[in-house]
Order: C-alpha cells, then structure tokens, then sequence
C-alpha cells in the first residue's frame, strides 16, 4: 500500500524569501493562496508579464513584481521558489539551478521537480490545516479543505485562546498537564 511520506511543517513566511517565477495564472493561483495564508510573506516574481490580478494581489502585500525573463541570478537570497512557466524547459532549468544551489522549489504540476506541495489549507484563527494528497490530486485536497471549512466551527479560536490561558494555570510536571489538557480537550473528539 502505498503511503504519503511527506513531512509537513508550518513556516513563518515572513521569515522567508520567495521566488515564483512566472506570471500567468498558475503564478497568479499560488501568490494569492500565499498571500491568503501568510500575508506578510516576502515574495518576488519574475516574469516578462503579469496579470492584472497579480499586479493588484501584489499591491496589498510585501510583493516585487519584475519584468524580467528568468535567470539563477534572482535566487539569490531566496529561500523557497515556485516555478509556474508554461516553457517545461525554463521550469526544469529553475529546478536545475534550485538543486546546485540547495534551494527548496516547487514546479508546478509537475512532482518529480517538487521538494514541497502546497496543498490545501483551512484556517480558522489561530487554528491551520494543512492537506496533502502527496501530489496526487489537488481537487481532492481542494474538497477536503471545504469540508474542514465548513465542519470546524467559526469560534474554535476562542476556544484555543481560552485553552491557552487554561494551560498557564496547570500545576504539576509535564505529564500530569498533558494529562489534564487531553481531558480538557476530550469533547473536541467525542462523537
């Protein structure tokens, strides 16, 4: 059987330097599904041309667009980088240059030249999701979002906030909070 063995972890975006080469509506999907989930991100683009839409998208976030085609130059000082071209060849030559230089990239609908999928992503508050279809089917990962978006309720946030406050109150060693904590938090679970 096989299994998804990809490792997730959740990044502070803000922290990081993004590189999404292209300009047209893959480019366009992934800056705004970035900007959706870490508003603060740091994003470059490169592209002879951009939409409308991400001319816009990158007006409300800390976004550079440049009209350029691509070169390994604009790697520098990045730490992720999305490839979305439609020229196979430009996006296999990112990869290339990614790989001698250990960057993590992502080409677009393409898994063999991913070192990450960005996968579908619910966000209530300070409570995230993230889903992976291990690069199987995006649509997929799309309805289980809406399912997560419609079945985990609005005020869930509270009820972290509150369980965080509740938490700095528990006395005892590490064991017997986690304890307390997993019968505080048993009704999440309960059918």
């Amino acid at each position: 059987m096989e299994r998804n063995n990809l490792y997730p972890i959740f990044l502070k975006a803000k922290n990081l330097n993004v590189l999404i080469v292209g300009g047209g509506n893959v480019a366009e999907e992934k800056l705004t599904f970035l900007l959706k989930s870490s508003p603060d991100a740091h994003v470059t683009m490169v592209s002879p041309m951009f939409r409308e839409g991400t001319i816009v998208l990158a007006k409300k976030g800390c976004v550079t667009l440049i009209k350029d085609v691509y070169s390994k130059q604009y790697l520098t000082g990045k730490h992720l980088v999305v490839a979305t071209t439609d020229v196979p060849e430009i996006n296999v030559q990112v990869w290339q240059d990614c790989r001698a230089v250990s960057k993590l990239v992502n080409v677009a609908d393409n898994p063999p030249y991913c070192d990450f999928y960005m996968g579908g992503i619910v966000t209530k508050g300070n409570v995230k999701i993230a889903i992976s279809t291990n690069g199987k089917s995006p649509t997929t990962a799309k309805r289980l979002r809406q399912f997560f978006e419609d079945v985990i309720p609005e005020n869930i946030d509270d009820f972290v906030k509150n369980l965080n406050e509740y938490r700095k109150t528990i006395k005892g060693n590490f064991e017997e909070k986690v304890e307390k904590l997993n019968e505080f938090t048993k009704s999440l679970v309960e059918k």
